[in-house]
């Protein structure tokens, strides 16, 4: 097999079947998700949930004083690898030309040396939450198998994108389809691990905050 058709088997059939298991697997999970529902509230309410939902789902964006004295190195990494990760999805031309392509919509892109420099400094992010993790002893404790399997294909898709923009494997074809099959591999793992929190993170904060707000009460 040469590179050119590894790279064509990447961005065809291995693509649909990647995408075919994200998409069921998502969908099972928001199903599992809504039809646990919840017990009807019988109380008057004493405010809006709605507004205590959309609420709750702005000031999880913003860390409270106590949560950054109590950890300050997983809040700024936290951020700086979470941010960079979302530019490098979203805000890289080629990606933006791809979800154009798919999807018929599209946004303003950055400059792709831009992308390029948030990528790595995502990068060495990355390296710096996998090394606290292993040299703190309760985290390391507590870490599981998935938790790692959620670094590396995370970091996986990083790298294979820094190497491919910056040809840094060669041929080119082969460094593009190592990176669209890391992409993938992500997409696969997504619905069945702790990924789902990229979806399921805003409707648990506006589940929350809807609670909290019907009873008149912050979050």
């Amino acid at each position: 097999m040469t590179s050119m058709d590894f790279l064509m088997l990447t961005k065809g059939p291995l693509f649909q079947l990647a995408v075919a298991i994200f998409a069921i697997g998502m969908l099972a999970r928001m199903i599992e998700i809504f039809a646990l529902g919840r017990a009807h509230n019988y109380a008057a309410p004493r405010g809006s949930a709605m507004a205590g939902g959309l609420r709750t789902m702005y000031k999880r964006f913003h860390t409270d004083p106590g949560t950054f004295k109590a950890a300050p190195f997983d809040v700024v990494v936290g951020t700086i690898w979470h941010i960079g990760f979302i530019v490098a999805l979203l805000l890289f031309i080629p990606h933006v030309e791809l979800i154009k392509s798919t999807f018929g919509i599209a946004w303003p892109a950055l400059p792709n040396p831009v992308v390029d420099a948030v990528t790595a400094i995502t990068i060495l992010g990355l390296l710096a939450a996998l090394v606290h993790r292993l040299s703190h002893p309760v985290k390391r404790f507590l870490s599981t198998t998935e938790d790692y399997l959620i670094w590396g294909v995370t970091f996986l898709v990083m790298l294979t994108g820094y190497l491919a923009y910056n040809r840094l494997i060669n041929p080119y074809p082969l460094a593009l389809g190592i990176h669209i099959l890391a992409a993938e591999i992500f997409l696969i793992v997504l619905p069945f691990t702790k990924l789902t929190h990229i979806f399921t993170a805003f409707v648990a904060r506006y589940y929350n905050g809807a609670i909290f707000g019907r009873k008149g009460v912050q979050s």
